[in-house]
């Protein structure tokens, strides 16, 4: 996955980090320490599901993405790379009486890469492999924890689990699995990376 992130960077002439591309624009709705809920607009992703441990499926998925972005669609189009990457397990769910904690095993990842903002599913060009999906998501209310470091397994079960309790101390619902987001290329020093985890919350009574 090195040498891909590397010619992400080098074909979409970045320049830099993953991290200094641009983000979907959110605002933050609450914040207690390391812990935030933001709110996101609609955004439009490309996906794909891969099987595996978190690690390779991690892998395999950029893969396809980054296919499917450096001109593997209909137009042979380049889209922008956005950050983050997006990597949540399928049908997962979280009982928030137990906090549950993003174990992967050999289960099924769907990764996603943003889209650049204001890409709409009309305007985008399709994908040549049938296995890279574009959708719409509405917008979302996130609760999230930010950490650094490799996002090794159980740096995402701890986190995973201490933003479980946020939840449940802050009175909010979760109403999806937890997603580990990833900021940076793999040359970024371990302890200046960026890494979250994520969980979809119902918004507030009398909120949209």
């Amino acid at each position: 996955m090195r040498s891909l992130l590397v010619a992400v960077a080098l074909a979409l002439n970045l320049g830099t980090p993953v991290m200094a591309t641009k983000e979907p624009p959110f605002t933050v709705e609450f914040k207690h320490g390391e812990f935030e809920v933001r709110d996101y607009p609609p955004l439009v992703v490309a996906e794909v599901s891969v099987t595996g441990d978190r690690k390779d499926a991690a892998g395999n998925g950029f893969r396809l993405l980054a296919s499917y972005i450096f001109g593997g669609n209909t137009r042979r189009q380049k889209i922008a790379m956005t950050a983050p990457v997006i990597q949540s397990p399928v049908g997962e769910t979280i009982a928030m009486t137990s906090p549950v904690v993003q174990t992967g095993g050999n289960g099924t990842w769907a990764i996603r890469f943003i889209m650049p903002c204001g890409s709409t599913l009309e305007t985008l060009p399709l994908p040549n492999n049938p296995r890279v999906k574009l959708h719409s998501l509405a917008a979302a209310r996130v609760a999230v924890v930010r950490f650094s470091g490799l996002a090794r397994q159980d740096d995402v079960a701890a986190r995973t689990l201490a933003l479980s309790r946020f939840v449940v101390a802050q009175h909010l619902r979760a109403v999806g699995s937890p997603s580990l987001a990833q900021y940076d290329p793999p040359w970024t020093p371990w302890f200046i990376r960026r890494n979250e985890m994520m969980i979809p919350v119902a918004p507030a009574a009398g909120t949209k």
